[in-house]
């Protein structure tokens, strides 16, 4: 199949958007309740128990993906969408009545998604090798597909800065194999771009990465978080969460180690007001799975334990202190006393 020739089928992006027609079976999860507090939330160090809500458990709200990725909230409608990479399709979930169903498909094997300053989707598509924004009234735009005359990796991860640029990374898992895309040659390394709202230009921000996945700023949006998900070259090496200085909104400088994942890893991150990194946590068995919270200073001072590797994670909700967990063939939630960063 040709790359550049795909059919998009999409819906509105806004409040309005109407109940897809591809409504899936209902596959909410019921389980046993659970004895408040939930033990899935353990306090490691004193700071994280003000963040505990000690008659909230861990809920599973859908099960059926094959690899479920990249949760975004619209508070204007809602509901969450997240993709499910290896189906090819992005779903949604309606916080009223917890029903999912399709909300684009094919997707273009889409991984992250964001929404800019105006509220609409943002999507990284690895299968298209691609950026995108999806318009009010549905129409996809191509923000960037190119850097300087080769085509991007697979784009996988983005966040959105104050001013509206885009960061993305791009370690081109979508081409590494044709379960998450399509096999083909790397023709770039695997960066950190930085795409200019007004130019529309991407520059190079972060080159010395094996492969930069997971992203976010601080609340002040002075650092930037991003995972570095390569395989360690050395034994002892770390499997690392790096933050940096942001210079003037468009630069970085002073990388250096915030987090050690190792002996997992992590993949998508979020900040919540406070500053403290909420990091999806994965690949290590029983107790490390789920997510993983880290101080501002870098100290895990949490962990929302899961039956799945996690992938990825938003908050969202009317008051944006539910954290959504997109976590291999599932996706789960859990109220938490503080709020995420992420707007709108």
């Amino acid at each position: 199949m040709n790359r550049r020739n795909f059919i998009n089928v999409t819906a509105l992006a806004g409040s309005s958007l109407p109940f897809h027609r591809f409504a899936l079976p209902a596959r909410q999860e019921r389980k046993t309740p659970v004895a408040y507090p939930d033990p899935a939330v353990e306090i490691i160090d004193p700071r994280f128990a003000k963040y505990k809500v000690g008659n909230a458990a861990v809920e599973r709200l859908y099960t059926g993906a094959r690899w479920a990725e990249g949760p975004v909230w619209f508070g204007d409608g809602c509901y969450l969408l997240f993709s499910d990479i290896p189906n090819n399709r992005i779903l949604r979930w309606l916080e009223d009545t917890g029903e999912v169903s399709v909300f684009r498909r094919p997707s273009n094997y889409s991984n992250g998604n964001y929404r800019d300053r105006q509220g609409r989707l943002l999507t990284c598509e690895h299968d298209s090798r691609r950026v995108t924004r999806t318009e009010h009234d549905g129409a996809i735009t191509v923000l960037i597909d190119r850097f300087q005359g080769k085509q991007l990796n697979a784009p996988n991860d983005l966040v959105v800065h104050a001013d509206g640029a885009i960061w993305f990374t791009d370690p081109g898992y979508g081409i590494m194999s044709d379960y998450e895309g399509h096999k083909a040659p790397f023709e770039l390394p695997a960066n950190l771009y930085r795409l200019d709202p007004n130019s529309r230009q991407a520059t190079v921000v972060a080159g010395d990465m094996d492969k930069p996945n997971g992203l976010c700023f601080s609340p002040d949006e002075k650092k930037l978080y991003v995972v570095d998900t390569g395989v360690p070259k050395h034994p002892g090496d770390p499997r690392p969460i790096r933050v940096y200085d942001v210079e003037d909104g468009a630069r970085l400088k002073n990388g250096r180690l915030f987090a050690n994942m190792s002996p997992g890893s992590s993949d998508g991150i979020r900040c919540d007001v406070d500053g403290n990194v909420w990091s999806a946590a994965g690949w290590a068995g029983e107790g490390f799975n789920g997510v993983h919270v880290f101080a501002p200073d870098g100290t895990l001072i949490g962990k929302i334990h899961l039956p799945e590797t996690c992938a990825n994670l938003c908050f969202g909700g009317a008051k944006r202190n539910r954290l959504f967990m997109a976590a291999s063939q599932s996706l789960y939630s859990v109220y938490v006393d503080t709020q995420g960063v992420q707007m709108p």
